[in-house]
């Protein structure tokens, strides 16, 4: 029997996320803005990502924590990793083993969807709130509850499922709607060619040599490391790349940084937390203020 996802403690918000998503019988409910779905031209000057979910504040990668992020309204962009199981059906996992984030161990590619679907998740001891365990999602029962609602981030950490993930995006109108993420340029470079938003994600360590401006032709989004030196950051800013988000954020100190530097985007683990604490002034941000992006 599946587990019912509910969030304890929040339940009046919960129930009213669940009716804006979904209609009787789960029925996604017709995009209430017009007749096609919300695309990354809609997001603001500076934009917010809930990272897992805002994996501070909720449990990461799962349903109830990506409904209570979209509920919260505390980011535009809700971002979630994907795994591909022994069938080849993506999921949503971080870790390569359910060890970490379940109450099972072994490989995530070990299981085939029935298997699946068998997982609970393990909430965080040190979560705020109360949360139950539930399943571990889909990508394409995540996709069917917020594609078109609010833009989706998604990491594609087994590269050999592209395809299939690109097929789901394709088939739902959302190759406007979802940024895929990886941390190989020959991935964003294949994302890319499949028509999908291409995201590249670079650390600290990669910036120091990187020269990004050798994939503005492919990469829409450019995701850098918010430890990395001033620098670095700036020539990544200066790049020609539309989009420069900064990851992974956690307090309002180093999100004024990555602003002031020139970063349009914020990844972040606790965008609650940072919703609190509006950004102070932040000199060149925004397409608009930076001469050198197109």
């Amino acid at each position: 029997m599946v587990t019912r996802i509910a969030l304890t403690g929040l339940a009046s918000a919960a129930s009213v996320v669940s009716l804006a998503l979904a209609g009787q019988g789960g029925t996604p409910l017709p995009l209430e803005w017009g007749p096609g779905p919300l695309t990354v031209d809609a997001l603001p000057r500076v934009t917010y990502v809930a990272h897992r979910g805002g994996a501070r504040e909720v449990p990461e990668n799962s349903m109830s924590g990506l409904m209570a992020a979209y509920g919260r309204g505390t980011a535009q962009v809700l971002d979630f990793d994907t795994r591909v199981l022994r069938d080849g059906s993506p999921v949503v996992m971080h870790d390569a083993t359910l060890n970490r984030t379940t109450f099972l161990g072994g490989e995530v590619r070990g299981l085939d969807l029935a298997e699946w679907r068998g997982v609970r998740l393990r909430p965080g001891a040190s979560l705020p709130g109360s949360w139950r365990a539930e399943r571990p999602p889909t990508v394409a029962e995540v996709l069917d509850r917020f594609g078109g609602r609010i833009v989706l981030m998604l990491e594609a950490k087994d590269p050999r499922g592209l395809d299939r993930l690109a097929a789901l995006i394709r088939a739902r109108g959302l190759l406007r709607s979802v940024f895929v993420n990886s941390n190989d340029p020959a991935v964003a470079l294949h994302a890319h060619r499949l028509g999908l938003l291409a995201q590249l994600w670079r650390s600290a360590r990669q910036l120091r040599d990187d020269r990004p401006e050798r994939w503005r032709s492919f990469v829409d989004l450019l995701d850098v490391d918010v430890a990395a030196a001033d620098a670095d950051l700036t020539r990544a800013v200066r790049s020609g790349i539309r989009r420069v988000w900064a990851h992974t954020v956690l307090t309002p100190a180093q999100r004024d940084r990555a602003l002031a530097l020139g970063c349009d985007g914020i990844i972040t683990d606790a965008p609650g937390r940072l919703a609190r604490h509006p950004a102070r002034g932040a000199p060149g941000t925004g397409p608009a203020q930076r001469g050198a992006r197109p």
